[in-house]
C-alpha cells in the first residue's frame, strides 16, 4: 500500500530528499508508518518527539505518543512540529 506523506512545521527542512510517498506492507500500522519515515530521513537525523501526527485527518498524537492506528491504502500521514515564538 501507499500512503502520501507530508512534513511541516519547524523540522520542515528534514523533508529535504524524503519522498512525498510512502510504500508500507497491507495491514501497516502508523508505527510503521514512522519507522518507515525514520529509515528515509537525512543520515543524523530524526523527528522529535514532540512532533504532531494526524493520519487522513484524525489527530493521533505525537511521535513519541500516539495511538495505535491502522492504516490503509491513500492514506495521507502529516507530521507537524510545533513553532513556538513571538
Amino acid at each position: 500500500m501507499q500512503i502520501r506523506l507530508f512534513i511541516s512545521g519547524r523540522n520542515y527542512n528534514l523533508a529535504e530528499g524524503v519522498p512525498d510517498r510512502l510504500t508500507l506492507p497491507d495491514g501497516a500500522t502508523l508505527d510503521d508508518a514512522l519507522e518507515a519515515l525514520a529509515d528515509v530521513l537525512p543520515e543524523g537525523t530524526r523527528l522529535p518527539a514532540s512532533c504532531l501526527v494526524a493520519v487522513s485527518g484524525r489527530h493521533c498524537g505525537t511521535v513519541g505518543s500516539h495511538e495505535a492506528e491502522r492504516l490503509r491504502d491513500g492514506d495521507d500521514l502529516v507530521v507537524l512540529a510545533p513553532v513556538a515564538g513571538g
